[in-house]
């Protein structure tokens, strides 16, 4: 089990790195207002960016490992025996935390992927024609997000696991109280000291008649 544990841990850990690193990348190379030109009054003419595969990576990395944490937790709500456990109330909050950072975070990604990508895009705010970019620290954003998203899950899964590990009836097999032995024997009889002794008939007579 130890050894399960570190291995999700070390996958999911990783995978939040990777998904920080490209999101900082992505925050770098997104699309300038320098770099948006404008067919006509109003028609935005949005270049490709390497944020766009970077941001999408980011995204999918993030998603992989949300994935992969659940589904080693399992559906931590049907754990009714757990719920006495001291450390039900951190794993929950962790779980919450967790799910509603990593779909600020998700949503934050791809928004900002799909505005970096190649496209041609008619703006008119109250009769002026702008041309919108990504605002600096929305990828920057998305990936603290991230990183919360990743450090909470793994802290759930943590709890959860030693929850599991010392609860009796959450392991699936309820403990057994061990059972003592009983010494089994026969009963011990001292041998006698010495054999039985043959007396002779002419002498039990002669000793009857004395």
């Amino acid at each position: 089990m130890e050894r399960r544990v570190l291995v999700v841990c070390s996958v999911v850990g990783f995978l939040g790195l990777v998904s920080a690193a490209l999101g900082f990348a992505a925050e770098a190379e997104k699309v300038k207002i320098s770099q948006v030109s404008q067919e006509s009054p109003g028609v935005c003419i949005y270049p490709r960016s390497p944020a766009f595969v970077l941001g999408f990576t980011a995204a999918i990395a993030l998603l992989i490992a949300q994935i992969i944490i659940n589904a080693s937790t399992g559906c931590i709500c049907c754990r009714s025996s757990y719920r006495s456990n001291t450390n039900w109330t951190i794993t929950l909050t962790c779980f919450v935390l967790s799910w509603l950072s990593f779909v600020f975070a998700f949503l934050l990604l791809l928004g900002g992927t799909a505005l970096n990508d190649q496209h041609t895009m008619d703006n008119m705010y109250f009769g002026y024609y702008y041309c919108y970019v990504v605002k600096p620290g929305v990828f920057a954003g998305a990936d603290v997000l991230s990183i919360v998203c990743i450090a909470l899950g793994i802290l759930y899964y943590l709890t959860l696991t030693s929850g599991k590990s010392q609860d009796g009836q959450w392991s699936g097999s309820p403990g057994v109280p061990t059972q003592s032995g009983i010494a089994m024997g026969q009963p011990q009889i001292p041998p006698t000291a010495q054999g039985p002794v043959f007396v002779h008939e002419d002498t039990y007579i002669r000793q009857h008649f004395t």
